[in-house]
């Protein structure tokens, strides 16, 4: 959090949230030089399958090799640079062609023919092979590092998880690379992508546009979330709610490793840059944004719940999409909403102290645009 003395303190100008030069350059400074969330990994769960993802500008292939490891190279030929694949997903077989001049790699990336070889006899095939992009797995997710030096992802995430969360551990318990996906929703907002990670730090605004979620979770209508219990703090359940859903019902089973201190608490996370975790003793929702324009970004949103409780005949996710789907929508339009306001050349927001906690993402976001200069 931003040390201040004063109870307003300034956010970003307008033109950070409106302006595609500057959004130009956070796909420069942040999202090309920094661990993104991609997709799940089991959208390549068998060789030879395929994901195209842009990250920043770059057009990204995600690949299961045929030894069963996950690969990340990006999507064009090393003859002229023809783009390799064009569909979002689907499956490669044994090899990747280029249409062009067919030029073909292996799925590990490595060239491994191209019409005419035996007149190139200074083609190196080890040299020529497809450029590769820094790939980890965690979360049952795929995560990409486009930077020539990145460090272990595990470098980025894990201060966040503790200074969140207290310790590795609380958030292991989950067990969220086990879970299966019971629900997804994509949303398309109208919005700039910092504004929507903002709004999920506060609870400012809880009171005014969230009665279904403040029922759920009476702390948030003081305007405080879960951080104003300080590290590893959650927000307890109201009396009658024994689940997070609309209904108040546990829409599935306890998941398996949480402990009796995890149970009726609600966990909100931000894993910079793009990735929204709530965790709820039956489920997991994970979030995983993708900027695509200063005044747009497109929201993935999965319910994962224990794979044993989707088996039961009676397993019905609906009533804790439910709940969430509505706070969704609420956020959402509230962020368009600022949107419209920061184009105003009068803008000049203020944050109140119940907000304050946006400070330690500001922080963030100036150090990586080297702002503070």
């Amino acid at each position: 959090m931003t040390a201040t003395t004063s109870s307003l303190v300034p956010t970003l100008p307008g033109a950070a949230y409106t302006d595609p030069a500057v959004f130009e350059a956070e796909k420069r400074r942040i999202f090309e030089r920094s661990w993104v969330c991609v997709c799940r990994a089991d959208a390549v769960e068998r060789p030879g399958r395929f994901v195209r993802v842009e990250v920043g500008d770059e057009s990204v292939l995600v690949v299961r090799g045929r030894d069963g490891v996950v690969r990340a190279f990006r999507n064009h030929c090393r003859h002229r640079g023809a783009r390799l694949c064009a569909e979002e997903s689907g499956e490669l077989g044994k090899s990747i062609r280029c249409r062009y001049h067919a030029w073909t790699y292996g799925l590990d990336g490595h060239l491994i023919a191209a019409p005419n070889m035996r007149e190139m006899p200074d083609l190196v095939k080890a040299d020529h092979g497809l450029h590769r992009v820094a790939v980890e797995q965690w979360l049952g997710h795929v995560w990409v590092d486009l930077a020539a030096d990145s460090e272990p992802l595990a470098a980025q995430v894990e201060p966040q998880v503790l200074a969140r969360l207290g310790t590795l551990a609380a958030l292991d318990r989950y067990g969220i690379d086990r879970l299966g996906v019971a629900a997804t929703v994509v949303y398309e907002v109208e919005s700039n992508w910092k504004a929507i990670v903002e709004n999920f730090m506060e609870c400012y605004h809880c009171a005014t546009i969230h009665p279904e979620l403040t029922a759920a979770l009476p702390q948030f209508a003081s305007g405080y979330g879960t951080v104003s219990g300080g590290v590893g703090a959650g927000a307890v359940f109201a009396e009658h709610v024994d689940g997070f859903s609309l209904s108040g019902a546990a829409s599935g089973r306890r998941l398996p490793g949480l402990l009796p201190a995890d149970d009726r608490v609600f966990h909100g996370i931000v894993l910079r840059p793009n990735v929204f975790l709530i965790l709820v003793p039956d489920h997991v929702a994970f979030f995983r944004l993708v900027p695509t324009s200063a005044g747009h970004t497109r929201v993935v949103v999965d319910w994962l719940f224990d794979r044993d409780a989707m088996a039961a005949a009676d397993f019905d996710p609906g009533d804790a999409v439910a709940i969430l789907d509505i706070t969704n929508r609420q956020d959402f339009e509230a962020c368009e909403r600022c949107q419209l306001g920061m184009r105003s050349s009068a803008f000049e927001g203020v944050l109140v102290p119940a907000e304050h906690v946006i400070g330690a993402f500001h922080d963030y976001y100036r150090d990586a645009m080297d702002l503070r200069r």
